[in-house]
Formats: structure tokens, C-alpha cells, sequence
């Protein structure tokens, strides 16, 4: 961990080769008066809205709509089956049958998909406005770096593997909020670095009404996961008799309220995980490389937190225009992928960082419980 001391907090590094960009927003961070203690960032970091991708902020009394990001309660679900292996024939048949349950990219349900939280959505006007899209989204992958994927465990037992989030609510929260944080902002005491940073007081009303859609966005994201897990294993158990033993459903964009040093702080976790003491951990790496189950160690120099992934280091535009469609399907040989045409290289492996090095990076953070080799790949 490197440690820069020239800001008003310090800024707690596990990454060594963070982008330029990332960097003046991991500064800009460290400058605002209500930041708490220090900015920490993960060794997956780079750069986003306002605040690093891969970052974690504590904030006294203020909630900052882009520090949680644009997909609330985007996150990782994986199961163990009792599975110890899975043929290529099986394989296809299972992602056969999910392609046809599971809607990727803009597809939704044609029909309303049943969940009791429904019923309990907060009477706020952009959640509101969203429900009967939501009904419909419910069980949906999405698109851009969301994924299915099947994967071997170093442990002996095949596992499955889901990312997605909170699907429109998430995204249309986030820009209503971050509009009125720019309008309150505005006329703040203040100067900002960056706009991208307005933020809301937590105990305004409309700061009390972001956390409640965010949190109930958080809900949302964790029953779509919980959906497509129960559809991909009924898949699964139609091929191969195989079940579920073992389940982790987890946010890593999102803020909490939490205690760290004595303080109630909200902590903000934009593609970042949380890592409390023997909490259970998803750390997925690209789709040519392995990921990891892993195990918190409670670190409080990172606010109890770990990185999400592997982290970018080529945007989607810049990935599709340099990388070389037939180096990048070499890396999945011996994987069932989408890989086809240059058009779905920006979530190529050469489109990430070295999940490797990711995960060297921070030893200090989580441990290392399970590694998972992808066997097949069904692109958001």
C-alpha cells in the first residue's frame, strides 16, 4: 500500500499503475471538507463519474449520488453446486437453455416476473415512475460488463457465477439525484472540484430520499441476481442433476452507514466490496481469466473493503479499436465464449487488468478461499 500525504487526507493506495485521470479524482476526493479520515483505493481502480471506479469514501453527513454509481446495487452472485465436473455437450445444453430464460442486453420478460418487493416500493417519484418497467426487468443480465458464466473451482465443484445490478432503477435514480445534488450543490459554501462530485445532506429531504430509492435499489438488485441464480440452476439440474450447496449474493456499488474509528460515517463503495471479518467476498477477473471466492480480513485502512474485480484498463471504445479479435480468442481456448466478432471486444480479457496482480495487491484485505477457472461465458 502506498500512502500520498499532499492532500487535506491522505489517499491509501493498493494500486501501483492507477490512470492519471483516476488519480486527480482520488485527489479531488481527499479535497472535499467532509471527507472522513482518507480515500482508499483498490488495486483495481480507474477512472469514473467524479469518483474512481474501485474506490472507497467515508463521508460525514453528505451522500455523493456518483460515489455510489450509476448502477446501484450492481453486484456478484455465485453458487457451488455438488457438481464435480460438467461436459462440453452439458455445457452448450445448459447456456441453451438459459439464453432462453435469462433476457441479455436491452430484452425484458414479456411477461411481469413475481417478487414481494413490489409491494413495498417507497412512494418516491422516480421509483415510482420505474415499477412497471422493473416488473418486467426482474431476472434480467443487462448488458456491458454483466455475465453468466460456469465455472470449475479449484475446491472440485462446479460453480455459476452471475453480475448484474439494479437494471433501470438503479440508473435512473442515480442521474435524478445527481441532477438535484447539482442544483443543491450549486449553492453550496463551497467550491467543488468537479461537479460530478454534488452531493446531497444525508438528512435533508433529499438526501433521506435518494438513500431510501438506493436502498431500495440495493433490494431490487439482489432479488434480479437471486432470480437468475434459481433459473440458471434449474438449467443446470435439468442437464446434469446437479444442485446448489453454497450461496453469496453481494452489492459492491452502494453506501452504507457504518462505524469506522469511533464515527458514524457513510461509506461509499463504488465498485468496491465489502471485506468485514470473515465476511464472504466475489472478486470476478475477466471472461478468459480465473475469479475468486474470497474472505474478508477486516481491514479498517480500507474501511473494510476489497476490489470488486480486475478492473479496467482499456475503455469499451479503446478496447474495440486496438485489440485483435483473434489474439483475444486464443485467450479463451478451451472456453465456451461469445467472442465472435470485433463488435464484443470491449469486454475482451485484453480489455482488463491481471486479476493476478489484482488479487497480489491486496493479500492485506481478503483471503483467498476458492479459485474458479471459466468453463463458459454468456455476455451481457
Amino acid at each position: 500500500m502506498q500512502i500520498i500525504t499532499t492532500e487535506r487526507v491522505p489517499i491509501k493506495l493498493w494500486a501501483d499503475d492507477i490512470d492519471a485521470q483516476a488519480m486527480q479524482q482520488a485527489r479531488n476526493l481527499a479535497n472535499l471538507p467532509f471527507t472522513f479520515r482518507w480515500v482508499a483505493i483498490m488495486p483495481d481502480a480507474h477512472a469514473g463519474y467524479g469518483m474512481p471506479i474501485g474506490g472507497v469514501l467515508a463521508t460525514d453527513g453528505v451522500v455523493i449520488p456518483n460515489a455510489v454509481g450509476v448502477d446501484i446495487g450492481c453486484g456478484m452472485a455465485a453458487v457451488r453446486t455438488d457438481l464435480k465436473k460438467v461436459t462440453t455437450t452439458q455445457l452448450q445444453d445448459i447456456l441453451s437453455i438459459i439464453r432462453a430464460d435469462v433476457p441479455v442486453g436491452f430484452k425484458h420478460h414479456p411477461e411481469p416476473q413475481p417478487w414481494d418487493g413490489f409491494d413495498r416500493a417507497p412512494d418516491i417519484g422516480i421509483i415510482q415512475e420505474e415499477l412497471y418497467s422493473a416488473r418486467h426487468q426482474l431476472g434480467t443480465l443487462g448488458g456491458g460488463n454483466h455475465f453468466i458464466e460456469i465455472q470449475q473451482g479449484d475446491d472440485g465443484f462446479v460453480w455459476l457465477m452471475i453480475h448484474s445490478g439494479s437494471r433501470n432503477f438503479g440508473l435512473k435514480t442515480a442521474t435524478e439525484y445527481h441532477r438535484l445534488a447539482r442544483q443543491r450543490s450549486a449553492k453550496g459554501k463551497f467550491t467543488l472540484p468537479d461537479p460530478d462530485l454534488s452531493y446531497l445532506d444525508a438528512d435533508s429531504p433529499e438526501g433521506r430520499d435518494y438513500l431510501t430509492a438506493m436502498n431500495y435499489c440495493l433490494e431490487f438488485a439482489r432479488a434480479n441476481r437471486a432470480l437468475m441464480v434459481h433459473r440458471c440452476m434449474e438449467a443446470i439440474t435439468a442437464v446434469t442433476g446437479g444442485v446448489g450447496t453454497y450461496e453469496v449474493n453481494i452489492h459492491h456499488n452502494y453506501a452504507a452507514e457504518e462505524t469506522h474509528f469511533g464515527h458514524r460515517v457513510l461509506v461509499h463503495r463504488k465498485g468496491a466490496t465489502s471485506a468485514r471479518a470473515g465476511q464472504a467476498g466475489i472478486i470476478p477477473g475477466s471472461m478468459g481469466a480465473h475469479s475468486y471466492i474470497t474472505e474478508g480480513r477486516g481491514s479498517e485502512e480500507s474501511f473494510q473493503s476489497s476490489s470488486h474485480g480486475a478492473g479496467r484498463r482499456m475503455g469499451r471504445n479503446e478496447a474495440t479499436r486496438k485489440l485483435n479479435l483473434e489474439r483475444e480468442q486464443q485467450k479463451m481456448k478451451g472456453i465456451i465464449h461469445g467472442l465472435r466478432s470485433k463488435h464484443d471486444l470491449d469486454e475482451a480479457p485484453g480489455a482488463y487488468k491481471d486479476i493476478e496482480d489484482v488479487m497480489a495487491r491486496q493479500q492485506d484485505l481478503v483471503r483467498i478461499v476458492t479459485r474458479l477457472r471459466p468453463l463458459a461465458v454468456i455476455k451481457g
